[in-house]
């Protein structure tokens, strides 16, 4: 029996998302209708001007170029505004967090898994490199103190999902994967001695994991497996999380919420179509009645956004100015899971991050974007390709993660880009943000800056983890310091 054109391109499409789950790849995307003649209208940010004990790039804004690592040029990292205060461990994850205990004691914890399911599952195990999500005291920020490896079957693989809430001292991981994973959800308790996280609960509230979101009010979560389920957990009482609703068939990563636990601003990968995934952008969400705790809530669809030259929607976080309200939206890699992406991996758009003006839920604007050089169509696809790692879909010349020390008019943001290092950014004109700082420290063997940054306002520092350098405290030098919140 001879199959139509529609029944082999279902097949292709089916094969293709098996290769991606197989090989671990689990974030899928589509530009939709961008290319790279789209992204080219889009600019690059004023490259930051570099003060006294910088060690600035040698190439154009973001790049690592092969001559460097030829020459051992990329040994002595580079720098601009930044000094490295301490480093501690050798591998890092996805996220880097920041919390004060009761007692005054302040800790940095961070996943230490990589990106393949069997390093995170297994590997840190056995090579002793890592174990699970890693706590240090950081009272002396000079001399970080390893106090505690969380190694609980969640904290093992969290992926994407770790995270503290600051109200209620609240650490969580769900068990995920680079795909998803069942959904073990671990709750520790940090508030009475951040150092010794106290372990209060293991559940399978969140069914299946990968990204993750929490109300500020520290009582609700939100548990994403990017392809399959978005799901709310009741965290009321942490010792006996609930499941409070399942829903289906959607396509989330990374999720913030307002300050009200109103709304959600979830990171849409897309919908399935006959062109794999379309429709990738920001979704905003009505999670009221979640908040409500009413019965069977609903949780409705405010409006999407969609943008040219968009890759992997990675995470929004929301903030205000100036009587406004914005997220600052990130996206991950490049588009390779399109059947135009597939094909030319080298002509990918790379979304990196941007401004959203979300006044009104449910007619959201882009007001500008934040990219790199590197970031830009005719770089990514020139020679930059040819330096290390650069043109691998998991890595090279990308965004991953963005945050920012406040949500109440930040001056400063800070992104992870991957090959690119770490990136700061002054965004008091949201409309024409600009760099200001970068920190990259290289490895030869491909590391990469991909974790969520931290902020340490109290001695002027950010701190974030390099897959195969491990935790580095970053502290701003040359003034670009002044612009972090008051302690």
């Amino acid at each position: 029996m001879t199959s139509s054109p529609l029944q082999r391109r279902a097949a292709l499409r089916r094969l293709v998302l098996l290769l991606v789950v197989a090989l671990g790849l689990g974030s899928w995307a589509l530009a939709g209708t961008s290319n790279a003649a789209d992204d080219a209208v889009r600019s690059a940010v004023p490259a930051a001007l570099c003060g006294p004990g910088s060690l600035p790039e040698t190439s154009i804004q973001g790049r690592v170029p092969k001559a460097d690592f030829t020459s051992g040029r990329y040994l002595q990292g580079y720098t601009c505004n930044t000094t490295e205060v301490s480093r501690a461990g050798t591998t890092g994850g996805f996220k880097t967090l920041r919390y004060t205990d009761a007692q005054g004691n302040t800790c940095a914890f961070y996943d230490s898994s990589q990106l393949t399911s069997p390093d995170a599952l297994v590997g840190n195990l056995l090579n002793g490199q890592g174990n699970g999500v890693v706590v240090l005291d950081m009272n002396d920020p000079a001399h970080p103190r390893k106090t505690a490896n969380l190694t609980s079957l969640p904290m093992l693989a969290p992926h994407e999902s770790l995270l503290v809430n600051q109200a209620r001292g609240l650490l969580v991981g769900v068990l995920g994967t680079a795909a998803t994973a069942p959904g073990a959800l671990a709750v520790y308790d940090v508030k009475t001695d951040c150092r010794k996280p106290k372990l209060l609960s293991i559940s399978l509230a969140g069914i299946l994991g990968h990204e993750s979101g929490f109300a500020p009010d520290g009582k609700t979560l939100y548990v994403s497996s990017t392809v399959f389920t978005l799901v709310g957990v009741d965290l009321t009482d942490p010792r006996k999380p609930k499941t409070l609703f399942v829903q289906p068939n959607v396509q989330y990563h990374g999720m913030r919420v307002s300050d009200d636990g109103r709304t959600l601003y979830a990171a849409h990968i897309g919908e399935p179509t006959t062109g794999l995934i379309t429709g990738a952008g920001l979704r905003i969400l009505d999670v009221s009645q979640v908040q409500d705790r009413v019965k069977n809530p609903k949780v409705s669809v405010l409006s999407d956004l969609t943008w040219r030259g968009s890759s992997i929607p990675q995470v929004a976080e929301p903030f205000s100015r100036d009587g406004h309200q914005y997220v600052l939206e990130v996206d991950e890699f490049v588009d390779f899971y399109s059947f135009k992406g597939l094909a030319d991996l080298v002509h990918s758009p790379v979304g990196a991050a941007r401004i959203i003006n979300v006044d009104d839920p449910r007619h959201p604007v882009q007001v500008s974007d934040i990219r790199l050089q590197v970031h830009q169509p005719a770089e990514h696809a020139g020679e930059q390709r040819k330096d290390p790692g650069a043109a691998s879909p998991l890595g090279g010349y990308a965004g991953h993660y963005c945050s920012m020390p406040t949500r109440v008019s930040p001056n400063i943001a800070a992104c992870s880009m991957i090959a690119s290092g770490l990136r700061v950014f002054d965004i008091r004109d949201v409309s024409h943000p600009k760099e200001i700082a970068y920190f990259n420290k290289p490895d030869k063997s491909g590391g990469a800056a991909f974790s969520q940054p931290a902020w340490d306002p109290v001695n002027g520092s950010i701190w974030y983890t390099d897959t195969k350098t491990g935790f580095h405290d970053v502290r701003l030098t040359n003034g670009v310091a002044d612009l972090l919140p008051a302690p």
